[in-house]
């Protein structure tokens, strides 16, 4: 089972359906939906504020989602996928986003809905990223609009995908 603590009385909360690989340790205020999915040495850190996610968040391998002490929590809405070793820290991200793999969110980032961060990408603080749009590179930019195909074919497939990942983890130990 994932490590899970609590931190000075506040323990994390877990919605229906969630999916927690061995290694993942999530600590604190943490509050997630339904369908979430913690997979392989993801860290989730709500121990110096809260984190809050909506439903159908999938934290993938050895991502981290941080906040900053009293000024900055973290907060993610539904259909998000946080790729393979990204940093979510102190930030806002709304609904139907994805996070590249290695992007880096840093705080007081506004991720608006229905967009894209791209892999590598380095979203420096306070970045407001516009409904709609891709934004890749260091320091993260505007690159192009999100086309619905793209939207609805990688966005949503992916977030949705991650419960039925999960269903397919042998339950047994080896």
């Amino acid at each position: 089972m994932a490590l899970i603590k609590s931190v000075k009385g506040k323990k994390p909360q877990f919605g229906n359906d969630c999916f927690f690989a061995e290694n993942a340790t999530i600590i604190g205020e943490v509050e997630t939906g339904d369908n979430c999915s913690f997979w392989f040495n993801s860290v989730v850190r709500g121990d110096v504020h809260y984190i809050k996610m909506g439903n159908y968040v999938n934290v993938q391998d050895g991502a981290c989602i941080h906040c900053t002490y009293q000024t900055h929590p973290t907060t993610i809405g539904n259909y998000v996928s946080i790729a393979h070793n990204a940093i979510v820290h102190g930030c806002i991200i709304k609904d139907n986003v994805l996070i590249g793999m290695g992007a880096i969110v840093m705080d007081g980032c506004i991720i608006e809905s229905n967009s894209i961060v791209a892999a590598g990408a380095v979203l420096l603080e306070n970045t407001h990223v516009e409904s709609g749009s891709v934004y890749a590179g260091i320091p993260a930019k505007k690159v192009k609009d999100i086309d619905p195909e793209r939207l609805e074919g990688t966005v949503k497939r992916i977030s949705q995908a991650y419960p039925t990942y999960a269903s397919w983890i042998d339950k047994e130990e080896i």
